[in-house]
């Protein structure tokens, strides 16, 4: 399942939202579950391959963490499946197969599409990856002083504050140590 969190004023609904307006067209239906502070969007194929997908929007603290689920995509290899044996029974039948083909192509990509309407809904907002301002305070390690970030040493007892500036992974935007190398949310290089 892959996590991304989006910090600032934004709330699930702005992100469903613009996912339903996106994407229920065409070939695609979707569907809104709303479950207390939680929006569950499920993206489907109502034809061809048949496959879905789920995103979990749920508020955090100053923000909104996104998961998304695996997309099941059995029912494209199937179709991709068809169209293989159907062109081995005759050549020809690739002709009439070429909607179906870019049908499935374009459902293996689904999962892309919707993380960039997320991001733009997010961009649009005014949010990204970056720590909201109210949740960039630092607490001294000698005497649990909230600092501001940025500030070197602690404004009460003038201790350092380098090990305690919080930092975001620029890939999924989840809080980390700041010598943390790999991301222990998305498993990305930092």
């Amino acid at each position: 399942m892959d996590q991304r969190i989006y910090h600032g004023k934004i709330n699930p609904t702005d992100i469903a939202t613009n996912l339903v307006g996106h994407f229920n067209r065409g070939n695609l239906r979707v569907q809104q579950f709303v479950n207390g502070n939680q929006i569950t969007v499920q993206i489907a194929t109502t034809s061809g391959s048949q496959t879905a997908l789920s995103i979990l929007l749920q508020s955090v603290e100053d923000g909104v963490s996104v998961q998304m689920g695996q997309q099941a995509w059995l029912g494209v290899a199937a179709s991709l499946g068809f169209t293989a044996m159907a062109a081995l029974q005759n050549p020809l039948n690739l002709i009439g197969r070429l909607g179906s083909i870019a049908q499935d192509i374009e459902d293996l990509q689904l999962t892309d599409e919707v993380w960039k309407v997320i991001d733009e809904t997010a961009r649009a907002i005014g949010t990204g990856f970056e720590l909201s301002d109210r949740l960039r305070r630092l607490v001294c390690e000698y005497c649990n002083t909230a600092n501001p970030v940025g500030e070197s040493n602690c404004i009460a007892c003038g201790a350092p504050l380098g090990n305690v500036q919080p930092v975001t992974c620029p890939h999924c935007g989840f809080a980390i140590i700041h010598q943390e190398n790999i991301c222990p949310n998305c498993r990305q290089r930092i």
